[in-house]
């Protein structure tokens, strides 16, 4: 009893809420209130100002709304009462929340917004002025979301989370390779938006510091989860586009579309590699990582390695914030429906109908009745136990959810051990390629510091080369001017030697003028004498008068002489005071010419002393330069050699790597075509001629270095290439063929490393020996040329057709030459007659038994194709196979042609034979032409025959019997042309002497002439033959490998 009241004490608690969810419902309009109000709280609480990432759980309201309306109504009313143009974080928000909007929103959420379109792209040229924060990134982010819904409205068949099957990829270009043009390319432009807000946020960040963990960082990192799902799938979609694109167009047009996929796939892969290190990605998102290398889209069948990239979000847990919060608003609850009659008739079954009759009517408790309350105690005691039974089932159904999350929870441990061993390689792997990247800095580093090292040692050598032609200049110069001062001293000295010639003559004349003025004294003495003596006659005339009458004459005369001699004496004296001022001017012009003599002499000894050790610094100078030049010299050859035997040693490497490639097992699955090996060949021996050159400038002057480098580095990058073409080509080749390339190849790659290493000794470099590597080279370009596909220029498709159709114009010629030869064995009978008749009958007859023979050739040859086609093809068709072995299918045309064509000829041979017009030869040529035409035939139906087949057998019975029929042939004509001969029997019994004579002449003439026309037409069937077969190899490919017996 006590239970009983308990249970009845507790529903009347209950009872007030039922009553008030079992209200009218309200009207339309509250309904849509409603909604507005709450998805205009799940807005205002998901975009705010707060720098902090946007909840999911408010995001995931906003995505349901769309879906309840049916459009972005309500989202956009809501946000433009926002200040998306003053707050960055607002606006960064925003554009989260819309992007999530777009891909997991209504499909007409992309329509509706693009009404907005125009202020979204004035918000984003606004906020591109800012060029930090979040400013860019708002502008970065606006135009992506632009570019979205553009890319959408222009390809409605992509949903906004671009999940689309292969299939609705196909019909989304409408199977028009220009549609798949153009999306590729709309494709590639949103995918570079997409990698620009990858930058643009990570450029953002500082990633020395764990950013991932703080609110900052995650509010920018945030929005990357939806970038990262929407270049997974683009990623993809480009990948097969272009696949398809390389199927349909050149591989040239579309060498835009392969550089752009590069770029974009280096970034990507990238960015996914450190988008995947961040701690906050980890428990989000799983992020896919990239192949090593991009597709090869050149190659078709390397779309079945392509592995689409996905995205895995782990199933959201339990937290905080994504637990469901109850609003206050949602505690009253206005607007639920009535309960369901159901629910009512249960309630009434329970707890009665009415107040009246009600057991548990509290204000009638008394009045109750003991049967009831028993029934009622049973009822709830049934209830009671069904609902242990529920319980039990219940504890049952999680005990076993319980069990397999468990086995779920192990397999996900064993995953997470097994991720963590393979970061643990990858961490591994990365250690050792940051060490072989330092290597290879320090590798570079120093490659750099010997580069520069280099240039300072070339500018200093050219600043000595500059230094020393301004100092053999100034020697120059200084040399001029000893030989202008050499050649003053000359003039000084002749000068001098002048001044003492006309000192002597001074002398001379000093002497002259000496001698004179001793005998003008002499002469004065003599006339002071005669005075003394004409004083003393004076006196004497005055002492004796007597004899002045006798001495008057001499008085006379005396005065005469004495007044011719005062004369004389007068010009004596003039005389000698102008020699005395001549001689007075000439010592002073010989002193000063003495005074200048010295001084030229001391400015000319100063001046010797001044050149001499000029010289002599010069020429210490000049030597000092030339030692420095000569060590220069030396450290800039040794450089050079150093740089050369570098290169040398880099050449070889490379080529070792090559002869290495070739013979790893990995490189079995390579291949490649004899027209890129010619290529390659042709290539390297360019290069051979290239590296001669240079060798040679090098060992001139050591001055071509570079060239050298250049030449030898290059050599080794196609020597190694065409060595790793030369063996992938010799894997599409037969065997004989491959092994003998192979060898090829060894052998270039054996003289190659020969020849590099008698140039890694400078003093065997010049005795380097290029002829047996050219050769090698040659070799291999010969056996690339031969290996070139010269076959008929028809498409493959045509060659099944093409072989039914030669072998039936074949069994027609057979059936018309039989025809023929049966008519004209007729008309022979009725005309000829005697030797001629039986002659032609027995010609016609065998003639008749060859082309009986070859039909039935014709026939075995085309059961036996048929076998072989049978046995070969698989689930290919018959064109398919005769496509695939296109040699062996030309073979077989070239051969059908040939039997058509000779059975024609000799049927027209035999015409002309039996009217009396034609040679008995022409038809044992034409014979032995249908021989080795069906001896041609016979070879390329036998070829990829089945050695135990019965139609081979039939058709080499078939050719025995062809090879007798010939013979009987050219017996028939051979005995028919000796019966004709005998016929015609010589007469000679009427000729004269001289007649015979003149025949034997006309004989001896005619047989000289018939052995040079037999000669010419000997060399001319020689030649003939040798174009024949040239034409053959160039129309049916011989030489090459047949590719179609493999």
């Amino acid at each position: 009893m006590d239970r009983v009241k308990s249970s009845m004490q507790q529903v009347p608690s209950a009872l007030p809420k039922v009553i008030r969810r079992s209200g009218g419902a309200n009207s339309l309009e509250l309904e849509k209130e409603t909604f507005e109000r709450g998805q205009a709280v799940s807005i205002n609480k998901a975009i705010n100002t707060q720098e902090v990432a946007v909840k999911e759980k408010h995001a995931r309201t906003c995505i349901l709304g769309t879906h309840h309306e049916k459009g972005a109504h309500t989202f956009w009313a809501a946000v433009n009462r926002l200040p998306l143009s003053s707050n960055a974080v607002l606006c960064w928000k925003f554009c989260h929340v819309f992007h999530k909007l777009l891909r997991d929103g209504h499909p007409n959420v992309i329509k509706d917004s693009m009404r907005n379109k125009a202020d979204l792209t004035d918000m984003s040229r606004m906020w591109g002025h800012l060029n930090e924060g979040y400013g860019k990134l708002c502008s970065i982010y606006l135009k992506l979301l632009i570019t979205k819904m553009e890319f959408h409205i222009k390809n409605p068949r992509f949903p906004g989370n671009l999940q689309m099957s292969n299939r609705q990829l196909d019909e989304a270009g409408e199977n028009d390779v220009n549609n798949f043009f153009q999306l590729t390319v709309e494709m590639f432009d949103y995918l570079e938006c997409e990698l620009n807000l990858f930058l643009g946020v990570f450029s953002s960040l500082d990633m020395s510091r764990s950013v991932s963990v703080t609110a900052a960082g995650q509010c920018r990192l945030a929005p990357l989860i939806q970038v990262i799902l929407d270049c997974s799938h683009l990623y993809d979609y480009t990948v097969k586009l272009l696949f398809k694109l390389h199927s349909c167009l050149p591989a040239d047009t579309l060498q835009g579309h392969r550089d752009r996929f590069q770029e974009q796939f280096k970034k990507l892969k990238s960015l996914f590699y450190r988008s995947s290190n961040l701690q906050y990605f980890k428990r989000l998102i799983q992020i896919p990582q990239l192949p090593e290398n991009p597709p090869n889209f050149l190659r078709a069948s390397a779309l079945s390695e392509h592995i689409s990239p996905v995205v895995v979000i782990p199933a959201e847990s339990s937290s905080p914030e994504s637990e469901h919060v109850v609003e206050t608003e949602d505690l009253v609850d206005t607007d639920i429906p009535a309960l369901p009659a159901a629910v009512e008739t249960k309630f009434d079954d329970l707890f009665g109908t009415s107040a009246a009759t009600d057991p548990f009517n509290f204000n009638n408790q008394n009045g109750m009745r003991k049967d009831d309350k028993d029934r009622l105690i049973e009822q709830l005691t049934r209830e009671i136990q069904a609902l242990k039974e529920e319980l039990e089932s219940f504890r049952l159904e999680s005990g076993r959810l319980c069990q397999a999350l468990r086995g779920r929870v192990n397999e996900l441990e064993a995953e997470l051990a097994e991720q963590s061993h393979l970061r643990m390689q990858a961490v591994g792997e990365s250690e050792f390629l940051k060490a072989e990247l330092d290597d290879l800095r320090r590798v570079k580093e120093d490659t750099e510091k010997e580069q520069r090292s280099l240039t300072e040692i070339e500018k200093k050598a050219q600043a000595n080369e500059q230094r020393y032609t301004k100092l053999k200049e100034k020697y120059t110069e200084l040399v001029q001017s000893h030989a202008d001062l050499l050649r003053k001293n000359a003039e000084v000295t002749r000068q001098m030697t002048v001044a003492r010639a006309a000192q002597d003559e001074v002398e001379a004349v000093r002497k002259e003028m000496q001698e004179r003025v001793r005998a003008a004294q002499d002469t004065s003495d003599r006339q002071k004498e005669q005075l003394q003596q004409l004083q003393e006659l004076q006196r004497e005339l005055v002492s004796s008068r007597t004899e002045l009458d006798s001495l008057k004459v001499n008085v006379a005369s005396s005065q005469q002489s004495s007044e011719l001699l005062s004369t004389q004496l007068s010009t004596l004296e003039a005389e000698k005071a102008g020699l005395a001022e001549s001689l007075t001017s000439k010592e002073a012009e010989l002193a000063c010419l003495g005074e200048e003599l010295q001084r030229v002499q001391s400015s000319l000894a100063g001046e010797r002393e001044s050149g001499v050790k000029a010289a002599e610094s010069l020429q210490n100078q000049l030597n000092e330069k030339e030692s420095r030049e000569q060590g220069l010299e030396s450290e800039l050859a040794a450089a050079r050699w150093a740089s050369v035997h570098s290169a040398v040693e880099e050449a070889e490497r490379i080529i070792q790597d090559a002869l290495v490639q070739i013979d790893d097992p990995a490189h079995i699955s390579c291949t490649s075509s004899a027209d890129y090996l010619a290529s390659r060949c042709q290539c390297s021996l360019d290069c051979m001629d290239r590296l001669h050159s240079a060798t040679g400038a090098f060992l001139a002057d050591n001055t071509g270095m570079s060239e050298l480098v250049r030449a030898v580095t290059r050599c080794g990058h196609l020597l190694g290439d065409t060595i790793v073409q030369g063996s992938a080509t010799s894997h599409m080749v037969p065997v004989e063929q491959a092994d003998a390339l192979s060898e090829s190849i060894k052998a270039c790659g054996a003289e190659a490393l020969a020849l590099l290493g008698s140039m890694k000794d400078q003093g065997s470099l010049a005795a380097a020996d290029s002829s047996k590597l050219r050769a090698a080279l040659e070799g291999i370009l010969a056996s690339a040329e031969k290996l070139r596909p010269r076959g008929l220029e028809l498409q493959q498709g045509e060659l099944g057709d093409l072989v039914e159709q030669e072998m039936a114009a074949t069994s027609a010629a057979v059936e018309s030459a039989a025809a023929r030869i049966e008519e004209m064995l007729n008309k022979s009978r009725a005309v000829d007659t005697g030797v001629k008749m039986e002659v032609n009958e027995r010609i016609l007859a065998s003639c008749t038994e060859l082309m009986q023979a070859i039909k039935e050739l014709v026939l075995s040859s085309k059961d036996l194709q048929r076998d072989i086609v049978e046995s070969g093809r698989g689930a290919a068709s018959m064109k398919e196979f005769y496509a695939k072995n296109s040699r062996w299918t030309e073979g077989l045309i070239s051969a059908s042609k040939a039997v058509g064509w000779g059975a024609t000829v000799m049927v027209d041979a035999a015409d002309l034979v039996v009217q009396g017009k034609g040679k008995f030869e022409e038809l044992m040529v034409c014979s032995h032409e249908i021989a080795a035409s069906t001896a041609q035939l016979v070879a390329a139906s036998k070829v990829k025959a089945d050695k135990d087949s019965g139609n081979l057998r039939r058709l080499q019975h078939a050719s025995r019997g062809v090879t007798q029929a010939t013979a009987a042939v050219v017996a028939s004509t051979k005995s028919g042309k000796s019966q004709i001969e005998e016929k015609d029997t010589m007469d000679f019994s009427s000729m004269t002497l001289t007649q015979i004579k003149r025949q034997e002449m006309d004989s001896q003439v005619l047989v000289l002439e018939l052995e040079t026309r037999l000669q010419k037409e000997r060399e001319r069937l020689g030649e003939l033959r040798k174009k024949h077969y040239e034409l053959a190899g160039v129309a049916e490919g011989w030489g090459q490998g047949d590719e179609g017996t493999g």
